[in-house]
């Protein structure tokens, strides 16, 4: 499956299939969360949130390439990401785009 984040495969004719897109709402476990907590009183990057978020894409990703697929779609263009805060410790990640068709 061809991934981009423009919204056209260069130099191909495609038919757009339709929009598809995969969720998932990922949270932290206990031990991280009291962790990052006290990561913000001296600063620095909250490791266990980054490591939740990149899992979260990866999983998001996955439910939209496997949607793409049963349209029978050979290329998913203008992906995009999004992201919202669900309650403390969970996010929600959502990855979308349009499902094509390479003629």
């Amino acid at each position: 499956m061809l991934l981009l984040s423009i919204n056209y495969v260069p130099e191909k004719k495609i038919e757009a299939l339709g929009l598809v897109k995969g969720n998932v709402v990922q949270s932290s476990h206990l031990g991280k969360d009291i962790m990052s907590g006290l990561k913000t009183v001296v600063g620095g990057e909250i490791t266990g949130y980054t490591e939740m978020l990149n899992q979260a894409r990866q999983i998001a990703m996955k439910r939209m390439v496997d949607e793409a697929e049963q349209l029978g779609a050979d290329a998913i263009i203008n992906i995009r990401y999004a992201s919202a805060s669900v309650m403390s410790g969970a996010a929600e990640v959502i990855a979308y785009g349009t499902a094509v068709k390479i003629l």
